[in-house]
This record gives C-alpha cells, sequence and structure tokens, in this order.
C-alpha cells in the first residue's frame, strides 16, 4: 500500500528530513504512482486531487497480514493486518456482521471526529492484534495513521523533495522518492494531521526524535522513543459536531 500527502494535509516530523537525503517529488508527473504500478501491475490509484494519492494492491501480499481497501462517506482507508478482537468491536460502533477490519477503522474514526468522548490515543489502544493503517478524511483534508505496538506488520514513512509524506509497507517505495529522509514508522504510534506523532502507549510522554546512522555514517531519517522524563499537556476528546471540530481537538 502507498499514500502520499501533500505538505499542507499531512506535515511530517523535520526530524525525518536527512540532509543528503537524494529525494525527489513523488507526487510531480505521478512519479511515485507511477513507480508503484509498475512493481505492482493490476494495483489500484485513488487520485485526492491536491491533498496527494493512495494506491494499493493484492500482489504479493503476506495471507497472515492481508490488505483491505475501503471508502465510506468520502473518508479512504488502507489496511493490513488482522484484529483480533473484532467482535468486541462490532458491539462497541454498533456495526453488522459483515464489518471488516477497514470498515471498523473507519468507524471508530468517525466516533471520534462527529462525538467521541475518548481521547485517539484509547481509541486505537483498543485495537488488539497487528496492523498499520493509512485513513483520509477527505471532507475535513484529515490523516489518521497507526501501527501496532510490536511493529508485527511492516510499515515505512518519509518526506519527499517537497515536503510531502510517504508512506507504505515497502521501504523500497519510500525511498524511491524519499531518499535517505525515511525510516520505519514509530510502533505503538499515531500521526495525526492536527495533531503530529504520538505514541498510544505513553500519551501523557513526548517523543523525542533519534538519528538513524547508516553504515556509511549518513544520517536516515530518525526513529521516535518516548521521552520518559518529558510529559506533555492532553487535550480530551470532547463531544463536538463537525470534523474540523475534530481536527482541532486531536
Amino acid at each position: 500500500m502507498l499514500a502520499v500527502f501533500d505538505k499542507s494535509v499531512a506535515k511530517s516530523p523535520e526530524a525525518l528530513q536527512s540532509p543528503q537525503s537524494n529525494c525527489v517529488s513523488a507526487l510531480k508527473d505521478g512519479f511515485l504512482a507511477q513507480h508503484f504500478s509498475s512493481v505492482h501491475p493490476g494495483s489500484v490509484t485513488v487520485n485526492l486531487g491536491s491533498s496527494g494519492l493512495l494506491a494499493y494492491s493484492l500482489d504479493k501480499q503476506n495471507p497472515l497480514l492481508p490488505r483491505l481497501f475501503a471508502v465510506v462517506d468520502d473518508i479512504f482507508c488502507l489496511f493490513q493486518g488482522h484484529i483480533e478482537n473484532v467482535a468486541n468491536l462490532k458491539q462497541q460502533y454498533g456495526l453488522n456482521k459483515a464489518a471488516n477490519e477497514v470498515i471498523i477503522i473507519i468507524e471508530a474514526y468517525r466516533t471520534l471526529r462527529d462525538r467521541g468522548p475518548y481521547p485517539a490515543a484509547q481509541v486505537v489502544r483498543d485495537f488488539q492484534g497487528r496492523f498499520a493503517f493509512i485513513l483520509f478524511d477527505s471532507g475535513s483534508k484529515t490523516t489518521f495513521v497507526a501501527a501496532d505496538a510490536d511493529g508485527s506488520v511492516p510499515f515505512f514513512w518519509g518526506t519527499d523533495a517537497d515536503g510531502n509524506l510517504v508512506l507504505s509497507d515497502e521501504t523500497e517505495i519510500v525511498t524511491k522518492s524519499c531518499g535517505k529522509s525515511s525510516a520505519p514508522f514509530p510502533i505503538g504510534c499515531f500521526f495525526t494531521t492536527s495533531g503530529g506523532l504520538s505514541s498510544f502507549e505513553h500519551p501523557l510522554n513526548e517523543l523525542k526524535p533519534v538519528p538513524r546512522v547508516d553504515s556509511s555514517g549518513q544520517v536516515c531519517g530518525a526513529t521516535f522513543q518516548v521521552d520518559a522524563e518529558a510529559k506533555k499537556e492532553t487535550t480530551g476528546m470532547p463531544r463536538v459536531g463537525s470534523a474540523a471540530n475534530w481536527s482541532n481537538n486531536i
């Protein structure tokens, strides 16, 4: 799976940007989407207009960590993995028996956006299993991205030459446009348009970037670790009535 979000929609952390990154523009002339299609014939690309793009393929997928894609009310979601407590989550969100993981993720996001009294960290923490997902709400131009606490699903992100955010389950896809300005997506974390990167395991703590260095001594993006000393102010998730309010309160 692949997502490229314009920097106006998702501002990538500055620590991901490496001085000698050899990166190129992912969106210009459809560069990365065309590369993805060449690597995965038969893949599907969804143009999000000025916000970016999504692409996915069922090619070469791990049967134990299947990829899913769904669109509900202009909310797009790519999911990979397997959630173990699906039955409980269906009941919690009032979904029918046919609902799968990607539908659960979308409904969890809609609940957060529209009326959820719970912090986003708690919602993601309730997903028990192996997963990574990328969600985009085209109505509010909001992103919601997460990976499980064990790093069970390969998941990577990076910054391209234009400062756009690139995410994929394949490191080669990310480095194609981001070069050394890329890294594995931090495990146990989620990223949102308004809130940036947070740990859902330790939501009260700040995350500190730690530069990654390759065998030649060059910086390659950064990993992010929970700072046990630094606490951050938390904002509850009040009941709100619009996507814009949700974005402002996450």
